[in-house]
C-alpha cells in the first residue's frame, strides 16, 4: 500500500512539473491566404522550418483572405504572424486607400521581405502601345475594385502624368475577368499584380501574342521616392509565349508580418531559423527559391520586429 502511494505521488510530482514546460510552448497561428494560392503553402513550408528548428514555439497555419483580411487579423489580435504584400502594409500603416475609414492599423512589425508580386501591364504586340504613357486614350482594366491591383495602377499611372480621366475607359476586373476582356478585345490592356509566372496571362498569350510594358529606371525612381514599397524586378525572356527579351517592370513584395508585441527573442529564432534553412524551404516549395538574406528588406516602409532586426544587424543587413 505505501508503495502504491508513493509511487502515486511520483507520478503527481512528474505530471506537475511537466505542465510549465507544456504552457511555456508558444502557440502561434500564421494568417495566409486561400489554399489555392502561394501564401497558404509557402506558409506551411515557413511553418513547418520553424516548428522543427525553434524550441517552444508552435506555428499553425490558417487559411484567410490575404493581405487585407490578415493587416485586420492582426491587428485585433486573432492571429500572431501573417503574409501580406508591402504596399498594403503601409496602406495600414498609413490609413490610407482600403483602411481609410479603419485608420493607422500598427499592431504589427515585419519580419522579413520574402518575394516580388510583380506588375505585370499587358498590351498586344501589335497595338503600337510600347510605354504606360501611351495608354492615354485605351480602354484599361485596373484590377478589382478595392484590391492593391487597382493602387498599383493609380499610382503608376500617376507617374506617367495620366488618371483615369485620360483613359477612354476603365474597367475594374479581376485577373480572369480582364483576361476574357482582353482575348475578346474589349480592351486594350490590364494590369496585374502577381508573381510570374501569372495563369491568367500565360492562357492569354496562347491566343494573343502579347506584350508586357516596361518600367524603366528613372520611372521607378519616381515612383519609389513617392511610393517607398515599390522595388525593381525583371520578367525573364521567354517567361511568356513569344516574349523573347526580358522586361523591367515594378515590384511590391510578400512580406512576413508579427505582432508588434510578440516577445523578440522568438521573432529573433524564427528570424534565424528561416534564413538559415532557406535551402529546406526552396525545396519545400518554388517561391522558397526566391527569398533571400541580402533582399531581407526589399520594400519595406514599414519597421521591422526588434527581434528581427536584431538578427539583420548581426548579419550586416541592418547597420
Amino acid at each position: 500500500m505505501r508503495r502504491l502511494l508513493l509511487l502515486g505521488a511520483v507520478v503527481c510530482l512528474v505530471l506537475v512539473m511537466a505542465v510549465p514546460s507544456l504552457a511555456a510552448t508558444a502557440q502561434l497561428v500564421m494568417a495566409t491566404g486561400g489554399t489555392a494560392g502561394t501564401y497558404y503553402p509557402l506558409g506551411g513550408a515557413m511553418s513547418q522550418i520553424i516548428n522543427s528548428r525553434v524550441k517552444d514555439v508552435n506555428v499553425s497555419v490558417q487559411s484567410t483572405g490575404a493581405s487585407v483580411a490578415n493587416i485586420r487579423m492582426i491587428q485585433n489580435g486573432e492571429v500572431d504572424l501573417a503574409l501580406v504584400q508591402t504596399d498594403i502594409a503601409d496602406y495600414a500603416w498609413n490609413g490610407t486607400e482600403m483602411f481609410k475609414d479603419d485608420g493607422k492599423l500598427q499592431n504589427f512589425s515585419v519580419i522579413a521581405s520574402l518575394y516580388p508580386e510583380l506588375i505585370q501591364v499587358v498590351v498586344r504586340a501589335e497595338s503600337g502601345i510600347e510605354s504606360i504613357a501611351d495608354l492615354k486614350g485605351k480602354k484599361v482594366s485596373v484590377g478589382a475594385p478595392g484590391s492593391g491591383t487597382e493602387a498599383n495602377a493609380r499610382q503608376i499611372l500617376e507617374i506617367y502624368g495620366l488618371t483615369y480621366k485620360d483613359l477612354a475607359q476603365v474597367q475594374y476586373l479581376s485577373f480572369s475577368e480582364s483576361a476574357e476582356a482582353f482575348k475578346d478585345k474589349h480592351i486594350d490592356a490590364f494590369f496585374v499584380t502577381a508573381g510570374i509566372p501569372n495563369a491568367g496571362i500565360q492562357d492569354t498569350a496562347t491566343m494573343h501574342k502579347i506584350q508586357i510594358l516596361a518600367v524603366p529606371d528613372d520611372m521607378y525612381k519616381n515612383l519609389h521616392n513617392k511610393y517607398g514599397f515599390y522595388g525593381q524586378a525583371l520578367i525573364p525572356a521567354g517567361c511568356y509565349i513569344n516574349q523573347t527579351e526580358p522586361v523591367r517592370t515594378v515590384a511590391v513584395q510578400a512580406v512576413l508580418i508579427a505582432r508588434r508585441d510578440l516577445d523578440a527573442d522568438v521573432v529573433y529564432e524564427m528570424t534565424a531559423a528561416l534564413f538559415e534553412n532557406l535551402p529546406e524551404l526552396a525545396t519545400a516549395h518554388a517561391k522558397g527559391k526566391e527569398v533571400s538574406l541580402e533582399g531581407a528588406l526589399t520594400g519595406v516602409s514599414t519597421p521591422l520586429h526588434p527581434g528581427a532586426e536584431k538578427y539583420f544587424k548581426e548579419k550586416g543587413i541592418v547597420k
